[in-house]
């Protein structure tokens, strides 16, 4: 992959969560469903198929982000429960993002344990 690639792909992924954020200043629904559209997973998918041209990388890829979709929702548990209870941003965030980092955990042990993914 060239640099030229690498600084496209930065580029397009700042471009996506700047335009998440604006839209989110104004409506935090639109702006979620600009995040929750999965964009990276597509793009990564695409960038993956065409640098390899193998599609079972493709498909172990994509069941390897299916196993990891549930863990990354403890982010979104956590913030808005802790600073719901009066904790501040930067202790919620932290705090969810550790609780990501364990579900994860969680998550990689019980893809290839039970779903067989390496």
């Amino acid at each position: 992959m060239s640099v030229a690639q690498l600084i496209g792909k930065g580029l397009l992924a700042g471009t996506i969560v700047a335009a998440a954020s604006e839209i989110a200043k104004r409506s935090a629904i639109f702006g979620a469903l600009v995040v929750s559209i999965p964009l990276t997973s597509i793009l990564a998918m695409t960038a993956l198929y065409h640098e390899t041209g193998d599609t079972q990388k493709v498909v172990d890829f994509s069941e390897s982000v299916l196993w990891l979709l549930i863990p990354s929702l403890a982010l979104f548990v956590v913030l808005p429960f802790m600073i719901r209870r009066g904790w501040g941003f930067e202790i919620s965030l932290v705090t969810g993002i550790l609780a990501t980092l364990a579900a994860y955990a969680i998550g990689v042990w019980s893809a290839q344990s039970i779903g067989g993914l390496r």
